[in-house]
């Protein structure tokens, strides 16, 4: 990372004109805030990309339509229901809690975005909803990012959360960010919650096109399940407060800022990963010497969804032969008697055999460790794709298989 971008504590209220907030409302569990609320001080500029499966939430539905404006202000947020496949009363649910959130703050109803996750296909409690936002209208805080962030967890273990700062023009600005993930998580555009929050100025084009690359970066090349939810959501607002000159491709700043917030999406990537449901390895798998990008992704794909590979990796076993294996069925062109495959660089694999000097306990002692990569080579061309993924455990299933009970 750049020395000039610093890192700080703080998520989505650590820039300037950004409060927070969190409130109970009943939707899954009687006791805990699963209600969040984010609002700019100021109209923003707003970006958002979301999932591209053809089955989408009905707030995805809402947010796509209302970000054409390209402005924005306030984001409510709720988990314990996705809001999902919930028919036409789904989009109305959503424009409600949107009415009621923009009545609370005095804001124009276009300008109050919405996010919901946990079970698909189960109403959302509306009323219920509606009734917690005047508590969270009264608790937004400079400080309540992290109650934010504690409230739209649902299977997470940990709040995710992640801020930089750096000088535009003399200024000081701040990007933060706060997300939630942990099962349903796919690289496939944009895996999970997440809301982005800067108070630096900045073009509505300039901003779109920066989230979208930060995006393909980071939360595009993760997996934990290979499965793409319904409601996959990033949302970036910029309010302006720190008060530089107008970020573009053609200010001198814009480098730093690309560069700062592909730090944050990376960080926050990094983080849904390694707090993935039943979890206990984070692993970087890297495809490299391929012919064409895509098929660098093909490989590096199949292998981070690949559960005979995952699961390996939870046991702490060293089989790359089915690392290989899922290589060769990934559409990739390769040529087996090419393919190099090493662990934390110590090699496993030399041509597509055994490499000379394996050794089996070396490779174990590797694969204890919580972290480790994963390097193919195939030697065909000079392309790459490294993507970010985890293990599987018998915890994955216990809360899978119980997740709507």
């Amino acid at each position: 990372m750049s020395r000039h971008i610093q890192e700080i504590t703080g998520g989505v209220t650590a820039p300037a004109g950004f409060r927070a907030s969190a409130a109970a409302a009943g939707i899954k569990y009687p006791d805990r805030n699963d209600v969040a609320l984010l609002v700019s001080d100021t109209p923003a500029t707003a970006a958002g990309l979301f999932t591209t499966n053809r089955v989408k939430a009905a707030p995805v539905l809402l947010c796509q339509t209302r970000l054409k404006r390209g402005r924005a202000q306030a984001i409510l947020i709720n988990s314990g229901n996705a809001n999902a496949c919930t028919g036409p009363q789904g989009l109305l649910d959503s424009k409600a809690t949107t009415r009621a959130a923009a009545a609370a703050l005095n804001l124009p109803v276009e300008s109050v975005l919405v996010g919901s996750t946990g079970t698909i296909g189960v109403p959302l409690p509306v009323d219920k909803l509606i009734k917690a936002i005047p508590a969270a209208v009264a608790a937004l805080s400079r400080t309540g990012g992290d109650a934010a962030a504690r409230a739209i967890m649902t299977t997470d273990t940990v709040d995710k959360q992640t801020a930089v700062r750096f000088q535009v023009d003399g200024r000081t600005v701040t990007l933060g960010g706060m997300c939630k993930g942990a099962g349903m998580i796919e690289p496939n555009m944009a895996t999970m919650l997440c809301f982005l929050t800067t108070d630096a100025a900045i073009s509505p084009a300039a901003l779109r096109s920066a989230l979208r690359e930060s995006v393909e970066h980071s939360f595009n090349r993760i997996s934990i399940d290979g499965d793409m939810s319904t409601n996959d959501t990033v949302i970036l607002l910029a309010n302006g407060a720190a008060g530089n000159r107008p970020l573009n491709p053609a200010h001198p700043a814009w480098p730093l800022f690309r560069e700062a917030l592909n730090r944050i999406t990376l960080d926050l990537a990094r983080r849904v990963v390694c707090d993935g449901e039943g979890a206990t390895k984070c692993v970087t798998v890297t495809v490299d010497g391929a012919r064409t990008p895509d098929d660098a992704r093909r490989a590096a794909r199949a292998i981070c969804n690949s559960l005979l590979v995952k699961t390996s990796w939870f046991g702490g076993d060293p089989n790359w032969g089915r690392v290989i294996c899922a290589a060769g069925y990934s559409g990739a062109r390769l040529d087996p008697d090419k393919v190099d495959i090493a662990y934390d660089g110590k090699r496993a694999v030399k041509n597509g055999r055994r490499a000379p000097g394996f050794s089996l306990s070396t490779l174990e002692k590797i694969l204890a460790r919580k972290t480790f990569t994963l390097t193919v080579s195939l030697h065909l061309g000079q392309a790459s794709h490294t993507m970010l993924t985890c293990d599987c455990s018998e915890e994955y299933v216990k809360i899978n298989g119980s997740y709507t009970t």
